[in-house]
């Protein structure tokens, strides 16, 4: 085998690999099942906030278990003070059960 010939087969055997792993990220990707919202309570505007005429999207993440409980909460992004009240009724929401944990992104846009 020559030099070109090797380098060749390291192309092919590299963009098949790329390839597969592209087909399994969207495979995976394309995976997470959709769940009700059973019960979701809205937050609360807090008084502080109200009294500073305080606007703003809270963008957060949540991980909602087997069972439809919201397992986790993380804040991507927003007002302190108004991420706690996000949080707090996030925590709060049912959704219906399902086969795995599902992530799902969620905004609330706080304004008086």
């Amino acid at each position: 085998m020559c030099l070109k010939e090797i380098f060749d087969l390291q192309r092919r055997a590299a963009t098949l690999i790329a390839i597969l792993f592209l087909a399994l990220m969207a495979t995976t990707c394309g995976a997470q099942e959709q769940r009700e919202v059973l019960d979701k309570p809205t937050p609360v505007y807090p008084e502080i906030a109200r009294h500073m005429n305080l606007t703003g999207t809270v963008k957060i993440r949540a991980t909602i278990g087997p069972d439809g409980r919201v397992k986790r909460v993380d804040v991507i992004g927003g007002h302190p003070l108004l991420t706690d009240a996000a949080v707090d009724a996030v925590k709060r929401w049912k959704y219906a059960p399902g086969k795995a944990e599902t992530e799902v992104g969620l905004e609330f846009h706080f304004h008086p």
